[in-house]
């Protein structure tokens, strides 16, 4: 179909520097094409879905299917000179053909019956088909251009009958007609026409170029659509628009219904051989206004730009080496389309070349060519392998991933490896080795399956522990950490770790870390244990806890309260996996732990098991809880206490030792002699209730005036004051005792004056209630029918009028016919039995 080298040879991107991906890829037809160019050379083309039409310079028209091949028997000898513009209905049954030697060929490739030429004796420049030529029924129409514009019908009878269109605007250069709109230009510009209304919609003037003959350039005609016309003339592009006028228009002058809208015009550095459009973007095919060193001309472009109002940008850039482009200029070259496939048919007299878009095969082989491998995975990823044929994410994937190592960039190749291989086993088992062969297989390690459903061969993740163990502790304990030890071999790297330790003198607690925690996937659980507290790692716990080792600690608790005593406490007391005797026992040489343990084991099994040794571990480590534990527990012996406090001289805890055996006497002398506390000794008597404590307290103070002031301060609210004022000797000095006796004084009557308010309260609700319940207790009761009697268990209520009787009820609410009462009794049978009634 091609010639291959044309991607290569044929064409250079202007944007090659900055490796912008192209729009178009080419392909230059060749098969009989070659040696028909090589015979004459190509005027014109025409081509449609079916089949290429290509006009020779011999006046021969040549068909051939879109790989340049000749159909058969389809080599037309219709003119005697060049061909100028060959045109086909829009089925492809009907050819028609015109040249200067003054004749139109039509030719139909079906029936030779509708073949026939018609000369007119006059250079005809270009020709076209009704698009509907081939209908059944229709009047066979087609258009020719020379000094006018002439229509030709077939009439009922089967003869021509020619219309004139336009007249007298000079000679008719282009031609082009698509559905009811015919657009052709002339030497002062392009004029529109519409075949329905028969009227043209308007003359698009052309503007004069200073030092250029308009009329040597061939205008470039296209309809993109049924509306939109492009023009292609010297270097000026427009885009034209047929719309339909508005009412309003149509209502205030006798107009067209359509009009012709330009809708943008700008102007290229380039003269313009073709033009045609692409999606919503044009392609302009060009010539250079300049000539080379030896005034040869340059390689023509092809331009793929997007338009605006008055401006384009130009997208891409393509150079085309067409065979004898030097000798060429911007006539010589055509360019047609396949609108709908978008392929674009560019001629030289000497070479024909196809320019199509690039698929998503061309582009991702273009990105891989250029090294941009990350978009070809886009594009793939994207498309979900949709519409690729060439490849797919994991050959690419493979290209990129080869790419990438070979420039040492290990990390990024490692995390490719997860976006293509995902879960599949043989892709990863098959490239890892890549890695293993550089050395990186740490670059790869973090995204290789891990899962036990999706694993890769046990020894695989051998070589990647192996290579960490060498090169990185930390990342080797890391990944010990994080496997599944289902993966690999748990002896086979013990064994390795065991090897590495003999020859390594750094980092040694990570390797011994790591081999813990292997010990504990092979269930050796006390070398596990006993590697952890020689680091004196806190790991210990959760391998204690997640493996239900309380039965090994027993011996390692000590190390492990030595390790962090509020973890190993915390764990002892999850549900009493071993038993607090055998703790107790273990703990009993090292006091403050088990105070620490004791302490803690109180509080959940407040029975008092241990509150002996509490007293004594509280003594020793702890004395700011041993006062409220002496108060809160009744489970230790008190001597023994007593004795513990009196060896450390705890005098608040003597107190209340003394207090709780009844030996006040005792406890308030050494509050008063040790502790010197007079607040607290009041605090003390108050407690304790006793005359003759406060008698006590008063004969320590009666001597200190310091004391006396004090007492006369505080003791008015709950002794009798003036028992302390009688034992205060003669001419003693008391400062501030004024004060002090009308604090008393106050406080004594504020006592006596809160007892007699009480007095007055309780006697007041005494009678009150005494009324209460007599009311209560002179109110009527009512018996339902329900109620019986308490001694014969009838109804208390009787309806027969010669069984009524009369009927007691008690405050108890028991009732009782009064013949079912003893005689004499007044009070309820059920609530008071004979046996148990007053007598």
């Amino acid at each position: 179909m091609s010639d291959p080298s044309m991607n290569e040879s044929t064409t250079t991107s202007d944007t090659e520097e900055e490796e912008i991906e192209p729009k178009l890829k080419y392909a230059r037809l060749s098969n009989d094409l070659q040696s028909i160019l090589f015979k004459s050379e190509a005027t014109c083309i025409c081509v449609h879905p079916k089949f290429i039409c290509l006009g020779s310079h011999w006046g021969v028209i040549h068909l051939l299917d879109h790989q340049g091949n000749n159909i058969e028997g389809k080599e037309l000898k219709a003119h005697t000179v060049g061909v100028n513009q060959i045109s086909i209905d829009s089925n492809g049954e009907f050819i028609a053909t015109c040249s200067d030697d003054g004749k139109i060929f039509i030719h139909s490739l079906f029936n030779k019956e509708n073949n026939f030429t018609l000369n007119v004796g006059r250079l005809v420049k270009t020709v076209a088909l009704d698009p509907n030529y081939n209908k059944y029924g229709s009047t066979k129409r087609f258009i020719l251009g020379d000094d006018k514009l002439t229509l030709y019908e077939r009439t009922f009878l089967g003869s021509l009958r020619p219309t004139v269109l336009c007249e007298s605007e000079g000679f008719v250069r282009s031609l082009s007609w698509k559905g009811n709109f015919i657009a052709w230009s002339s030497n002062v510009g392009v004029r529109v026409y519409d075949m329905n209304a028969r009227c043209s919609l308007g003359l698009i003037k052309w503007e004069e170029h200073k030092n250029l003959s308009i009329e040597k350039f061939r205008c470039n005609l296209r309809w993109a659509d049924a509306r939109t016309l492009l023009i292609g003339w010297v270097d000026t592009v427009r885009v034209c628009i047929i719309r339909k006028r508005s009412n309003i228009e149509l209502a205030n002058k006798n107009l067209p219904e359509y009009l012709v809208d330009p809708v943008s015009t700008f102007q290229t550095e380039f003269y313009i051989s073709g033009i045609a459009p692409l999606d919503h973007q044009l392609v302009l095919l060009g010539c250079s206004k300049e000539l080379d060193e030896d005034q040869k001309s340059l390689r023509p472009q092809l331009y793929i730009v997007e338009y605006r109002d008055n401006d384009y940008t130009d997208i891409c850039t393509d150079s085309l080496s067409l065979r004898g482009y030097k000798e060429y200029s911007v006539n010589d070259y055509h360019l047609d389309v396949l609108l709908e496939e978008n392929r674009f048919f560019i001629v030289a007299p000497k070479d024909v070349v196809v320019a199509s878009p690039y698929d998503l095969d061309d582009r991702i082989q273009w990105f891989i060519q250029h090294k941009k491998f990350e978009d070809a995975l886009d594009i793939l990823i994207k498309s979900d392998g949709r519409g690729v044929r060439r490849y797919n994410l994991e050959n690419v994937g493979v290209q990129y991933l080869d790419y990438l190592l070979a420039n040492q960039m290990c990390d990024q190749a490692g995390k490719l490896c997860l976006k293509i291989f995902q879960n599949k086993s043989a892709l990863w088992e098959e490239q890892i080795y890549k890695f293993a062969a550089k050395h990186q297989l740490r670059s790869v390690s973090p995204y290789i399956p891990r899962s036990y459903n999706h694993k890769l061969n046990p020894h695989i993740y051998e070589m990647i522990l192996y290579e960490f163990l060498k090169l990185d502790s930390q990342g080797f304990l890391n990944l010990v950490k994080e496997w599944d030890p289902r993966l690999y071999n748990v002896v086979a790297v013990i064994n390795a770790v065991l090897e590495h330790l003999l020859i390594c003198d750094t980092d040694k607690n990570m390797y011994l870390e790591a081999l813990a925690i292997l010990y504990s996937y092979e269930k050796k659980y006390d070398k596990s244990l006993s590697m952890y507290l020689k680091l004196k790692h806190k790991d210990v716990f959760a391998l204690i806890q997640k493996h239900n080792l309380y039965g090994v600690i027993q011996d390692m608790l000590v190390d492990l309260m030595d390790l962090d005593y509020k973890k190993t406490v915390a764990l002892l007391m999850e549900k009493n996996h071993i038993p607090s005797e055998t703790i107790v026992e273990s703990l009993s040489k090292h006091e403050f732990h088990l105070y620490r343990y004791l302490h803690e084991f109180d509080k959940k099994n407040p029975k008092g098991e241990y509150h002996r040794e509490l007293v004594r571990l509280y003594a020793m480590y702890d004395r700011e809880k041993l006062l409220p534990f002496l108060k809160k527990s009744e489970y230790y012996p008190i001597q023994e206490a007593l004795n513990i406090c009196q060896k450390e001289k705890y005098y608040p805890e003597m107190v209340f030792l003394l207090g709780k055996m009844g030996d006040t006497k005792e406890a308030l002398e050494l509050i008063i002699s040790k502790l010197q506390d007079m607040q607290h000794a009041i605090t003390f008597c108050q407690e304790h209730d006793d005359p003759e404590l406060w008698c006590d307290l008063m004969n320590h103070s009666v001597d200190k005036p310091e004391y006396i002031n004090f007492l006369l301060q505080s003791i008015g609210t709950f002794v009798d004051p003036t028992m302390l004022i009688q034992k205060i000797k003669d001419n003693t000095v008391i400062p501030g005792l004024k004060n002090s006796l009308v604090k008393m004084l106050y406080q004594y009557n504020l006592r006596v004056s809160v007892q007699e308010g009480c007095k007055k309260i309780l006697m007041s609700d005494y009678f009150n209630l005494q009324q209460k319940l007599v009311r209560v207790q002179q109110k009527g009761v009512s018996i339902i029918e329900e109620v019986v009697c308490g001694a014969c268990h009838r109804k208390i209520i009787e309806k027969d009028s010669s069984r009524m009787t009369n009927i007691l009820l008690f405050n108890c609410k028991h009732a009782f016919h009064e013949q079912c009462m003893p005689e004499g009794s007044g009070t309820c049978g059920i609530c008071y039995p004979l046996k148990k009634r007053p007598s």
